[in-house]
């Protein structure tokens, strides 16, 4: 099998496909994400983000189709090479107790330490400095059970950085952060993609999606439907299509991004919704 890939790309997924049952949840997606670029997976829940993700990361078992990091396939690689090169932080911060915030960070340098060797003074440095850029450094001594869901969920980005990776996957990164928080860690990414990292995001809001990817993938119902720049991909149109809602896109004035209005549910949307609705109430009271 070949093992070796000369493409540019930092992560590219070939034909991936996955199903549940006789439920397709990926069906045979091609993605690519350059070197030192910022890609944004949007799209309707159930369109599939989650579990590409997952299968980039290489948790998924049993799916068809090959992902290559850095130019190897995946499924070639050791554990350790992969951690060592890729991190993935879930959109929920798993439940870990009786840990400190710093000690579950610390742990990020794992890849990067020999059989029953122990962290180091630049390792502690290492997780330190990933505490202070997500701002968990004011909690380092506290156990995780104690924190918000908002706080672990950074803590867990400041223990992926920790890895120091080359490529950077988050599973809805924002969705249980305030505004400001929102801002602050999408522009760290962002900011980090500049330096040359690669980062892979799921993002539900199409406003912060545009403003801080370089490239868009919008998914559904486990297909790829459109790629490409923001405003490529972020057309009244196609937002139609994958959400079923009416919108105006235009460029915000002030940040010069791409911005969306959404202004109402389109034509018919909304029976089809209620249609639904009523089946899910019908079969519950069968």
């Amino acid at each position: 099998m070949n093992t070796q890939n000369d493409s540019s790309a930092a992560v590219e997924a070939r034909k991936i496909s996955f199903n549940v049952e006789t439920k397709t949840l990926l069906n045979r997606i091609d993605m690519r994400a350059e070197r030192g670029s910022f890609v944004g997976l949007i799209g309707p829940n159930g369109a599939g983000k989650s579990t590409l993700l997952r299968a980039i990361s290489g948790v998924l078992r049993n799916q068809e189709g090959a992902v290559w990091l850095e130019g190897s396939e995946l499924s070639s690689m050791p554990t350790r090479d992969i951690a060592s090169m890729l991190a993935l932080v879930p959109q929920i911060a798993p439940y870990t107790q009786g840990f400190t915030a710093f000690e579950l960070v610390l742990m990020g340098r794992y890849p990067h330490l020999g059989r029953f060797e122990i962290e180091g003074q630049t390792d502690d440095r290492i997780a330190k400095e990933a505490m202070h850029l997500t701002e968990t450094e004011h909690f380092a001594s506290r156990t995780l059970e104690t924190l918000s869901g908002g706080e672990r969920q950074r803590v867990f980005l400041a223990r992926a950085l920790t890895q120091q990776p080359q490529v950077l996957l988050l599973d809805e990164p924002t969705s249980n952060l305030d505004i400001l928080h929102q801002l602050t860690i999408l522009g760290l990414v962002r900011n980090l993609v500049d330096e040359g990292l690669t980062a892979i995001a799921a993002i539900h809001d199409l406003n912060l999606a545009a403003r801080y990817c370089d490239q868009l993938v919008l998914l559904s119902n486990g297909s790829v439907l459109t790629e490409g720049k923001p405003e490529d991909v972020l057309t009244s149109e196609t937002i139609e299509l994958a959400f079923r809602v009416k919108s105006f896109v235009y460029r915000e004035p002030v940040t010069d991004s791409l911005a969306i209005s959404l202004i109402g549910p389109a034509e018919g949307a909304e029976a089809e919704s209620f249609s639904s609705n009523s089946s899910a109430t019908n079969l519950g009271t069968t």
